[in-house]
């Protein structure tokens, strides 16, 4: 069975064309203006109204205020993406506020970390585990930082939700991330690009050709 797939970062029509086409089961629009991949409300509208409604629109964002979510009122978007420290209040006020379905990321750097996950269950729809990155890392991200964790830590993991398995992810090492974590959808966005921001449709093709082979 083919292991769905989210292209995150989308920020241009040829990247946004690239992931409907190729099969992508999510595309993913950044709210965060410290990422390169950050839209503004009308930009992420124009490129979501050309994603067909079998495709689902993320909206990403980290720690939003209800203002910034208010902001992106107008874009279609049929879920949101909590990429922040948003605790589960805050993540199921967020969910009755704007009528859609949330997904946290919780960041992972050792077994430790996944313990949080449970504390969502009642409160989201979704979970995202990425990689945490280090203190020393200058600068970095929530995510979309190129870092993998050690997948060992999600061997054998069950979870009450549907989740997404994220970080340094690419067309070389998906297959491997998927058969060590049993992850049944994988988001993508540094490894679909030829720099931060700048993403490459080849790329993407090829990294959902990978998926749908899994």
């Amino acid at each position: 069975m083919a292991v769905s797939a989210k292209i995150c970062g989308v920020n241009s029509a040829a990247a946004a064309a690239a992931a409907v086409d190729g099969g992508a089961a999510f595309v993913g629009f950044i709210f965060f203006p410290r990422s390169p991949r950050h839209l503004d409300p009308a930009a992420a509208a124009d490129l979501a109204r050309r994603v067909p409604g079998r495709v689902g629109r993320v909206g990403v964002f980290v720690d939003p205020t209800d203002a910034e979510l208010a902001a992106v009122a107008n874009v279609p978007l049929s879920m949101l993406q909590l990429h922040g420290a948003e605790d589960p209040a805050r993540v199921a006020h967020i969910r009755a506020r704007t009528g859609l379905k949330v997904m946290k990321a919780i960041a992972i750097a050792d077994a430790a970390d996944l313990k949080q996950a449970a504390a969502f269950a009642p409160v989201a729809d979704w979970l995202l585990f990425d990689a945490k990155p280090p203190k020393s890392m200058a600068s970095a991200l929530p995510g979309g930082n190129a870092l993998a964790f050690d997948w060992e830590i999600m061997r054998g993991h069950h979870s009450a939700l549907p989740w997404m398995l994220s970080g340094g992810l690419s067309v070389e090492n998906v297959a491997e991330a998927v058969r060590v974590t049993g992850a049944a959808a994988v988001d993508v966005s540094s490894g679909v690009e030829d720099a931060p921001g700048k993403k490459n449709p080849d790329r993407i093709r090829a990294f959902l050709d990978a998926t749908a082979r899994l």
